[in-house]
């Protein structure tokens, strides 16, 4: 498995915990634990952002890693 294999994996992995967090959020009347989780699936958008941009680096820098 290449690196660009594996960190297109983590950012699906990524992407579907924001998605729980934010069902999670609908979820719940509570308002504390609602905007946790709120919370939470914005600092997963942000690491979604992140890897989606080093994704980007590692194929133009190693295009072997290309499929």
């Amino acid at each position: 498995m290449t690196v660009g294999t594996k960190i297109q994996q983590t950012i699906a992995s990524a992407e579907g915990v924001a998605a729980n967090l934010r069902t999670f959020s609908l979820d719940t009347n509570n308002q504390q634990a609602k905007q946790m989780y709120k919370q939470m699936a914005q600092n997963m958008d942000s690491i979604v952002q992140e890897l989606k941009t080093r994704e980007q680096q590692i194929m133009q820098e190693e295009p072997q890693y290309n499929q």
